[in-house]
C-alpha cells in the first residue's frame, strides 16, 4: 500500500501465490543438462517468515555454464542450516536431475563442502574461491596493516605460476608471519584448493578463481527477501 498506493487482501496474495505453485514445482524438478564445464556453489542467509515467526534460513544456490556459455540457475535449496549433509544431497539430487559431468566447481571454504561434492562428481576439480580467502585472511589484521597485508597478499595470488606464488607466500611469511601467523598457516593448510587455478590458461582463471558470479546472484536474491 506504501509503494503502490492500494491494498490487496491476504486471501488474494494467498490465492496469487497458490496459482504460481504448480510452476515452481515443475521448475524444481525440471531436467538439468548431461554436462556443465563450470558450476558455481554457495550458500547464504535469509530472513524468512514461517508460521508467524522471522528465523534465518540457509538457502544453498548453484549457478552453472553450460558447454554453449549460458548460465543457469539450477537450485535454491532451503535448510534451517548449512551442512556436509544437506550438499551431499543437493549434489545427489543434480545426478538424479541429469547432470553426469562438471568440470570445475568453484566454492567457498566451508567444511565437508569439497568433499561432499566430490563423492558425486568425483572427476570434477575444485577451486577455493580466493576472495574468501582473502577475507578470512584479513578479518583480525588491525586497520592499520590491512592495506599493507593486503597488497602482498596480492603478490601470491596474482603471480604467473603455482611455483612463483609459493615463493611470494615465502615472503609474505617472512614480513608478516610473526605478527599474523594464521594468515600463512591457513593458506598453506588449504593451498591444494586454492592453487588449482594456476593448471589452467588465464581465460579458465579467470572464471574459477572466485565465486564472484554466484555473488551477484545471492546480492539480487537478498534484496528482494529484505
Amino acid at each position: 500500500e506504501d509503494i503502490y498506493g492500494f491494498s490487496i487482501s491476504h486471501e488474494m496474495i494467498s490465492d496469487i501465490t497458490d496459482s504460481i505453485l504448480p510452476e515452481l514445482e515443475e521448475w524444481r524438478n525440471k531436467p538439468l543438462k548431461r554436462c556443465y564445464p563450470f558450476l558455481f556453489v554457495d550458500c547464504m542467509y535469509v530472513s524468512l517468515r514461517q508460521d508467524y515467526e522471522v528465523n534465518q534460513c540457509a538457502v544453498y544456490v548453484i549457478l552453472g555454464y553450460d558447454l554453449q556459455g549460458g548460465k543457469e540457475i539450477l537450485g535454491l535449496w532451503l535448510s534451517p542450516t548449512e551442512s556436509k549433509n544437506q550438499w551431499m544431497q543437493i549434489f545427489d539430487e543434480l545426478k538424479n536431475r541429469g547432470v553426469e559431468d562438471v568440470f570445475f566447481i568453484s566454492m567457498d571454504g566451508v567444511s565437508g563442502l569439497e568433499a561432499g561434492a566430490k563423492s558425486i562428481f568425483p572427476d570434477a576439480v575444485v577451486q577455493r574461491c580466493i576472495v574468501h580467502q582473502i577475507r578470512s585472511s584479513l578479518r583480525y589484521v588491525s586497520w592499520k596493516d590491512r592495506k599493507a597485508v593486503a597488497n602482498d597478499l596480492k603478490t601470491v595470488y596474482c603471480a604467473s605460476t603455482e611455483e612463483d606464488a609459493q615463493t611470494a607466500l615465502l615472503e609474505f611469511d617472512e614480513s608478516w608471519g610473526k605478527k599474523y601467523p594464521h594468515i600463512t598457516q591457513s593458506w598453506t593448510n588449504n593451498w591444494n584448493q586454492l592453487a588449482t587455478f594456476f593448471k589452467y590458461p588465464k581465460s579458465v582463471q579467470t572464471l574459477i578463481y572466485t565465486t564472484n558470479p554466484i555473488e551477484s546472484l545471492n546480492s539480487s536474491i537478498k534484496r528482494r527477501t529484505a
